[in-house]
C-alpha cells in the first residue's frame, strides 16, 4: 500500500501562513520548474557568481584587520626582515594579517585567487556568449550589463590590489595618476581630487578602500541581480540539437536536478580556489616591501586582466605628443591609457547593435549559433582576442627580453608591428577556416560522413564509402539558418534606389552588409543524405556501389 509523504506539521503551518498572504505556491511551482541546459559551458557564468560570493565572504573577514591609512609607522611585527622599516599603516596591517592573524594569509590568498578567477570566468563566459551569438535579440540589454560588470570587475580588482601599499601596487597607483594627468584640461584637477593633493598624499588609500568595499561592490551586486532577473525571465539560450527549437528548451529542471548540481558545483569551485590558495602563492607583498615614490623595479606586472593596458602604454610611441598654444597634449599616455580601452569596451558594447544594423536581423534567437556559421562575427572575436593577447604579452616585454636574450627595443618594435598585423591575419585565417568548416558540414549533411572504408567499383575506380550521420548530428547541421541580409543595390521599377541605400551611411551600410554576408555557404535546399546517388550517379557502376555501400553498412 502506497503512503504519501508529508512535510512536518511545523513546516506546513509556516508554508500555509506565508501562502495565505502572498500566494507564492502557484508562482513558485512554475518558477522552480524552470529548465536549465545541461551543456558544461553554461556553468562558466556560475563560476563567476560563486567566485564573487567567495570574494564577499573573504573580503568581510579581511576588513576586520586591514587599516586603510597612509600614516607612516615603524614596523615591529613578527616578520623580522622588515622590522624597523618605515611604512604605511595599510602595509603594516596587511603584514599583520599575513603573519599574526590565524589563517590570515590563507584568506588573503583565497580573496586574491577568487578575484583572478572571477574576472577570468567572466571573460570566458562573455566569449562563449559572443561566439555563439547569445547576445542577439532579445538579450542585448543583458549583454550590456555583462560588459559593464566586466569593466567594473577590472576596476574593482585594480583598487583591491592597490590597497596593501606595497611596491608593485604603489607603482600601479602611480600609473593610474599618470593616465589621469593626461586628460586634456581637467587631468590635473581630477588627479588632485582623487589623491587629495600631490601624489601620493595620505588620502588615496582610504578613498580606494571606500570605493573597493562599498561603492563598486554595491553596483556589482545590483548589476548581477539585474542580470539574473533578466536571465530568469528570458531563459537561457541553448545549443542546436534534437528536440531543441526557438520555442522549446531541453535541460534539467531547477528542482531538484539543477539545484543539486549547482550546489555541488559551488563547493567544487570553492575547493579549487582554496587548493590554489594553499599551494600556489600569489601577490606575496611581504617580499616586495613597502612603496616609496623613489623606488622602482623591473619584472613586475599587474594582475593579468590589467596587463593589456600596461602593454599598450609600453609600446605606444611618443611621436604623436602635441603642443597647442604652449599646452602639451600627452597622446602617448592618453591614447594607450584611455582611448584604446575605451575602443575595446565600446566595440564590445556596440557589437550586437552593429551586427543587427548590418544584417537587418530583428528576429528573436533562443538557439545559439555554431561559431563557424557566423564567420565574420567569429573573425571579429578572434581580432579582439589577438589584439588583447598581444597587448597583454607586450606588458611583459622586459621579461620576454631577458628570458629569450632579445633586445628590449626589438621586442617593443615586434609588438608595434604585430598589434597591427596580428588581428588582420587572425581575421582572415579564422574566416577562411569557418567557411571551410561550413562546406564540410554541407558535404556531410548531403553525403554523410566518410567511413574510412575503401571500395573498388567494377570500373576499377576506388571510392570511400559514406555512412549516414546520426539523427543528432543531422539536427545540429540543419541548425544553420539562412543568413539574414539587407538587399544590396535594391531599386524600384523606375530604377530609383531604395531610401536605405541613399546617402553616405546608406551606401556604407550596404557595402558592409555585403562584406558581412556574401561568403556564407548556403544550406538551403539540401536534404540530409540526398547527395549519395548524385555523387555516384556519374559512375557506370552506380547501382553496384549503392548495394556495396549498403552491404558495408551492415
Amino acid at each position: 500500500m502506497s503512503r504519501t509523504t508529508q512535510a512536518p506539521k511545523a513546516l506546513r503551518g509556516a508554508g500555509n501562513y506565508i501562502d495565505d498572504r502572498f500566494h507564492l505556491a502557484k508562482t513558485g511551482k512554475k518558477q522552480l520548474g524552470k529548465v536549465f541546459p545541461n551543456h558544461w559551458s553554461f556553468m562558466l557564468g556560475e563560476i563567476a557568481l560563486y567566485s564573487f560570493i567567495i570574494l564577499l565572504v573573504t573580503g568581510v573577514f579581511l576588513t576586520l584587520w586591514f587599516k586603510p591609512s597612509m600614516a607612516e609607522i615603524v614596523y615591529d611585527g613578527s616578520y623580522e626582515r622588515l622590522q624597523g622599516v618605515p611604512m604605511s599603516e595599510a602595509y603594516a596591517s596587511t603584514l599583520y594579517i599575513n603573519f599574526d592573524v590565524r589563517g590570515g594569509m590563507l584568506i588573503r590568498q583565497i580573496h586574491h585567487w577568487a578575484a583572478l578567477i572571477f574576472v577570468a570566468s567572466m571573460l570566458v563566459h562573455m566569449l562563449r556568449v559572443f561566439f555563439t551569438g547569445a547576445f542577439r535579440k532579445p538579450r542585448e540589454i543583458n549583454w550590456l550589463i555583462g560588459v559593464a560588470l566586466f569593466g567594473l570587475a577590472m576596476i574593482e580588482g585594480l583598487f583591491g590590489y592597490s590597497l596593501p601599499d606595497d611596491l608593485p601596487s604603489g607603482m600601479g597607483v602611480r600609473i593610474l595618476q599618470g593616465v589621469m594627468m593626461a586628460l586634456p584640461l581637467v587631468g590635473t584637477y581630477v588627479s588632485m581630487f582623487l589623491f587629495g593633493g600631490e601624489f601620493p598624499g595620505e588620502d588615496i588609500i582610504p578613498r580606494l578602500y571606500m570605493l573597493h568595499i562599498l561603492l563598486i561592490p554595491g553596483i556589482l551586486l545590483a548589476l548581477i541581480g539585474a542580470h539574473m532577473l533578466i536571465l530568469w525571465h528570458q531563459k537561457h539560450t541553448q545549443y542546436p540539437g534534437k528536440g531543441r527549437s526557438e520555442k522549446q528548451v531541453v535541460g534539467s529542471p531547477m528542482l531538484p536536478a539543477f539545484a543539486v548540481k549547482a550546489g555541488g558545483f559551488f563547493f567544487f569551485v570553492f575547493a579549487v580556489i582554496a587548493g590554489l590558495s594553499a599551494f600556489v602563492q600569489v601577490n606575496p607583498i611581504h617580499l616586495f616591501g613597502p612603496f616609496t615614490p623613489t623606488s622602482i623595479t623591473s619584472g613586475l606586472q599587474p594582475d593579468w586582466y590589467m596587463g593589456f593596458m600596461e602593454g599598450s602604454l609600453r609600446i605606444f610611441p611618443n611621436w604623436f605628443d602635441i603642443d597647442v598654444a604652449g599646452y602639451s597634449l600627452p597622446t602617448a599616455v592618453l591614447i594607450p591609457g584611455l582611448v584604446i580601452p575605451g575602443l575595446v569596451f565600446g566595440a564590445m558594447a556596440l557589437w550586437p547593435f552593429i551586427e543587427q544594423w548590418l544584417s537587418g536581423d530583428k528576429r528573436h534567437h533562443n538557439v545559439a549559433d555554431r561559431p563557424r556559421n557566423a564567420p565574420v562575427r567569429t573573425g571579429m572575436g578572434v581580432v579582439g582576442i589577438t589584439f588583447y593577447g598581444l597587448l597583454w604579452l607586450a606588458g611583459a616585454n622586459d621579461v620576454l627580453s631577458e628570458t629569450f636574450s632579445v633586445s628590449l627595443f626589438a621586442t617593443t618594435w615586434f609588438f608595434r608591428i604585430a598589434i597591427i598585423a596580428g588581428p588582420i591575419i587572425g581575421f582572415v585565417v579564422t574566416k577562411r577556416v569557418c567557411l571551410g568548416l561550413q562546406r564540410r558540414d554541407r558535404e556531410q549533411l548531403e553525403h554523410g560522413y566518410e567511413s574510412g572504408t575503401i571500395q573498388q567499383l567494377p570500373s576499377g575506380e576506388f571510392i570511400e564509402v559514406h555512412r549516414e550521420s546520426s539523427e543528432e548530428t543531422v539536427h545540429v547541421l540543419e541548425s544553420k539558418a539562412p543568413v539574414s541580409r539587407i538587399e544590396v543595390g535594391d531599386v524600384d521599377e523606375n530604377g530609383v534606389e531604395a531610401p536605405s541605400a541613399r546617402g553616405l551611411m546608406g551606401r556604407l551600410r550596404l557595402r558592409l552588409a555585403d562584406w558581412y554576408t556574401r561568403d556564407n555557404v548556403s544550406f538551403e535546399g539540401v536534404d540530409p543524405h540526398s547527395g549519395h546517388h548524385l555523387h555516384h550517379g556519374a559512375h557506370e557502376g552506380g547501382d553496384a556501389h549503392e548495394e556495396s555501400r549498403d552491404g558495408a553498412a551492415t
